[in-house]
């Protein structure tokens, strides 16, 4: 029986590697061999929170290689590079019919066995018939496997109503606040983007690829954000960050009329309080926004692939499977952007320590 290692959650944040067996794809499903698999911030959380199952595999930015295929697939041939997400709407429910397909039961489903951080990865029919994209020779890994999380990202700007010239505020400097900086040029090239984050190492990243300001959080954010809206605030605020602190920060970034967009967790049982007035007499949004649908992946795929988008730039560091745990703490001391897996079978290049 063929086997391959997998990144096995124990319970709170420990991990092992482990050997189980590989799975048979079924007439409809395709086995891809891993090639990256990007470590996200939900993945961290789901770690730090010990919120997984033992057992469970993580991992769901996902860029494989063809290995077998069900008799009804196709579309893809072995040796194919494809980027695939784990979730899918069924196109059909209230919720998908509502404009809130990341609401979708079917949504939900994890169609990645058993997740990305496998150097076998198994591919169910609905994935592989909607959401899965054979790579063309001119993109690689690097960018291609931001193509889910910056899907999540289109669906934060998009919600946010902005028009092509205005002012945004990005609240943090990690991998996702980055992501938004450069989907946010991408599909604003005229916004006026403001980085907010306290780590001064992370500034002139930012400034590199596309801000046109970046500071700390607090007084020295507001009075920025004043002098360059003429003292009216932001259009919008996107709080990659999460919790309290960092929504009422956002709060009082936005201007009359502006948004504030959630796109990161808050501590378990975390809770809002601000003046209730802040939003109704002066008519500010709160939106939550978690995931992006089949319209936004399909969008950003083709961005990332006319290179209107590239978000290869964010990797800091790559490492074979059996060093998870260093990756994992990389991120977690911030010393690192994204971090992408490979299996150890493949030749290592690290860009960055």
């Amino acid at each position: 029986m063929t086997t391959h290692n997998v990144v096995a959650c124990l319970g709170g944040d420990r991990t092992r590697i482990e050997a189980r067996p590989a799975p048979v794809p079924g007439a409809d499903e395709m086995l891809l061999k891993l090639r990256v698999v990007g470590f996200c911030g939900t993945d961290l959380f789901k770690l730090d929170t010990g919120s997984v199952l033992p057992g469970t595999v993580l991992g769901h930015e996902l860029v494989g290689e063809v290995v077998a295929r069900g008799e009804l697939v196709s579309g893809f041939d072995a040796g194919d590079r494809v980027v695939v997400p784990h979730h899918v709407s069924c196109g059909k429910c209230h919720f998908c019919l509502n404009d809130s397909e990341t609401m979708c039961t079917t949504f939900r489903e994890n169609l990645l066995e058993p997740g990305g951080f496998s150097e076998i990865v198994l591919v169910r029919g609905p994935a592989v018939r909607k959401a899965a994209h054979r790579l063309p020779e001119t993109l690689s890994d690097e960018a291609a496997v931001f193509m889910e999380p910056a899907a999540c990202v289109l669906r934060s700007v998009r919600r946010a109503g902005l028009r092509d010239r205005g002012l945004a505020v990005v609240l943090g400097a990690g991998s996702m606040g980055l992501l938004h900086l450069l989907v946010l040029k991408a599909a604003h090239p005229e916004m006026f983007v403001v980085m907010v984050d306290p780590l001064r190492q992370r500034h002139g990243f930012a400034l590199e690829h596309g801000a046109a300001a970046v500071c700390p959080p607090g007084a020295v954010a507001r009075d920025m954000i004043a002098s360059q809206s003429g003292g009216h605030g932001a259009d919008a605020v996107f709080d990659t960050v999460g919790g309290a602190k960092t929504l009422e920060e956002g709060i009082q970034l936005t201007r009359q009329g502006g948004t504030v967009i959630l796109f990161a967790h808050a501590p378990d049982g975390a809770r809002a309080d601000f003046d209730i007035n802040m939003l109704f007499k002066y008519e500010r949004r709160i939106i939550g926004t978690y995931s992006g649908g089949l319209t936004e992946q399909e969008d950003i795929f083709e961005m990332i692939c006319s290179a209107e988008l590239d978000p290869a730039p964010l990797v800091t560091h790559r490492l074979p499977l059996s060093e998870f745990e260093r990756g994992v703490a990389l991120v977690r001391e911030r010393a690192a952007l994204k971090v992408l897996f490979t299996p150890d079978s493949a030749k290592q290049s690290k860009k960055s320590d």
